[in-house]
């Protein structure tokens, strides 16, 4: 089976390689800039169509949270108008759609966990982006797979994991924000996941679903756990404070509550991701190996 994946040097993109390469079942074409690139969606068809893969993962997209608030013409071409296009050339195709949107697409002033037919409102442009990204997507392939997830990390590319681990090397103490709850998601389970039904979605549609590290923390206590893992191998542990949203104030608003339910997911295709906890023991253990 051979699978196309947008985004060559992002982290989910990575983590799809690194995961395939350790299974050794599918053949990943990994393709990003310039030959395909979501902001210049015409790239995108191009590259799917002359490629001819028996199934597209769009690994891809415009990222920067706080940056899209200056830039919505470039997280709008990428997050929506680029995977339409990614979409739109996998369904000429007659093939698999799996398409990764976030847990931003919601306004987070529910008390509980969200499920997929919540009303979404997303409170800046990056997460209307990718809401509007999920609708594009629908309207183009219709049997797409579509997952959101939230708070993701890994060893490769930027992230909160990586980052706390260089600030933590460079000061001893360290402020972290503690009225913002979510669901921690290691971007190889993430990707190991999506492997995993990628061969189901063949035959049947693909739908609405959330995928997350299972358990939720705020991202005090997500750098706390990250230092105690630390700690014990001997790598940076500074003091980790919390604060208020309010005294770390930044360009998007941020949703207070970021978890998403995965029973649905559990449910269709009998796969849960693992403890954000062991996944991120994990992972801190791999970076600090270098």
């Amino acid at each position: 089976m051979r699978v196309l994946v947008t985004g060559r040097s992002g982290q989910l993109a990575t983590s799809l390689s690194d995961v395939a390469a350790q299974q050794g079942a599918l053949q990943l074409l990994v393709v990003g800039r310039p030959e395909l690139d979501l902001e210049q969606p015409h790239t995108v068809s191009k590259q799917i169509l002359a490629l001819r893969p028996d199934a597209v993962i769009n690994a891809a997209a415009y990222t920067a949270v706080d940056k899209a608030e200056a830039e919505p013409k470039r997280a709008f071409a990428a997050n929506r108008d680029g995977a339409a296009a990614a979409a739109g050339a996998a369904y000429q195709l007659g093939v698999p759609f799996v398409h990764v949107s976030t847990d931003y697409v919601f306004d987070g002033r529910k008390q509980q966990p969200y499920v997929e037919d919540d009303e979404t409102n997303p409170l800046g442009v990056y997460g209307k982006s990718k809401l509007e990204g999920e609708r594009a997507v629908r309207d183009s392939h219709p049997a797409a797979l579509i997952l959101r997830t939230s708070w993701v990390y890994s060893p490769f590319g930027g992230n909160f994991l990586k980052t706390m681990l260089r600030i933590g090397r460079e000061r001893p103490q360290l402020k972290v924000v503690s009225d913002q709850i979510g669901n921690p998601t290691s971007a190889v389970d993430l990707a190991a996941a999506i492997l995993a039904v990628l061969p189901a979605l063949g035959s049947e549609a693909g739908g609405l679903y959330h995928l997350t590290g299972d358990g939720s923390t705020s991202w005090h206590g997500f750098a706390s756990f990250i230092f105690s893992e630390s700690r014990k191998l001997g790598g940076p542990s500074p003091s980790v404070d919390p604060i208020a949203s309010s005294e770390y104030p930044t360009a998007a608003t941020r949703p207070p509550n970021s978890r998403l339910s995965c029973d649905a997911f559990t449910q269709r295709f009998g796969v849960r991701l693992r403890p954000w906890q062991e996944a991120t023991a994990e992972t801190v253990a791999r970076c600090l190996a270098g």
